[in-house]
């Protein structure tokens, strides 16, 4: 995260002055989850602390967000556009947290992502300063893949996942203003792993607060696939995700988004029940 900050830094100074949107809101927002991820890594905090933390964080950023600034503009009123942005912000935030759980999971939904708001830039859909931090942390995470490559030397914590979840989530609302299949396909696979396993354990009457280790990524592994193996599936997935995310940005139709978003959806679908049974 130093690094993110760093970078953003020297990225704004050099040739982003004055653009928009700001990114000093999510960077003091992700530098906040850093430090309560932190606590939590080292002292275990209760459940409420944390959703707090992160709500407040998601808040701030919201809050920053350049005036006027309307996903749906006629859809919903500002005020409750905004609240369902945060609460968004906190499930996804939570979502990158969950699936933090091998050796270079966060590093392969992060590369593709990032990579694919980049590109959506050149194509003139998301602003400079998103494709800055964007850029930056492709560069940060790439850099710590080098000492998480299985097996691992050193580990996010909370103290990453959080805040790295929280960039995510603040480039994905400008490719979402932009084009929303993009976005959706873009996320789809973080949001598709956390989501249905949630469900499947509140449909199963377990203690969705309590620890487990029953997302599809998890299952993969105890079916018998190794770290690299599943690693592997993931990342070539975000890869074709955001390939067509940028084809969805390219084709500008809603016969291509619903096309395209279709057969991202049966991408992560079949990919998920590969996992699920160890293939």
């Amino acid at each position: 995260m130093a690094s993110v900050l760093a970078g953003s830094a020297l990225g704004i100074f050099l040739w982003g002055q004055g653009a928009e949107p700001k990114l000093y809101g999510v960077l003091a927002a992700a530098v906040g989850l850093t430090l309560l991820g932190a606590l939590d890594d080292a002292y275990t905090l209760s459940v409420l602390s944390r959703l707090t933390g992160q709500a407040l964080a998601a808040i701030l950023m919201v809050w920053t967000l350049p005036d006027g600034f309307q996903l749906f503009p006629g859809l919903a009123p500002p005020a409750i556009e905004r609240i369902l942005l945060v609460l968004g912000i906190i499930w996804f935030v939570n979502a990158v947290n969950f699936l933090d759980g091998l050796d270079w999971m966060t590093v392969v939904q992060v590369v593709p992502i990032t990579l694919g708001v980049a590109a959506l830039h050149v194509l003139g859909a998301v602003p400079a300063t998103v494709a800055l931090l964007a850029l930056v942390l492709l560069g940060a995470v790439l850099g710590f893949a080098i000492f998480n490559k299985h097996p691992a030397s050193i580990f996010l914590g909370d103290a990453g996942s959080l805040p790295i979840g929280l960039c995510l989530a603040f480039m994905l609302i400008f490719v979402a203003k932009s084009s929303l299949s993009a976005a959706v396909l873009l996320s789809l696979y973080t949001l598709g792993d956390a989501s249905l396993t949630l469900l499947r354990r509140l449909a199963a009457g377990e203690r969705v607060l309590s620890a487990h280790r029953s997302h599809f990524y998890q299952r993969a592994v105890a079916a018998g696939l190794s770290v690299p193996q599943v690693t592997t599936r993931i990342f070539l997935l975000g890869l074709v995700l955001a390939g067509m995310a940028i084809a969805a940005v390219v084709a500008k139709s809603l016969a291509a988004d619903l096309v395209l978003v279709g057969l991202g959806v049966l991408a992560t679908g079949l990919t998920l029940s590969a996992l699920a049974k160890g293939r």
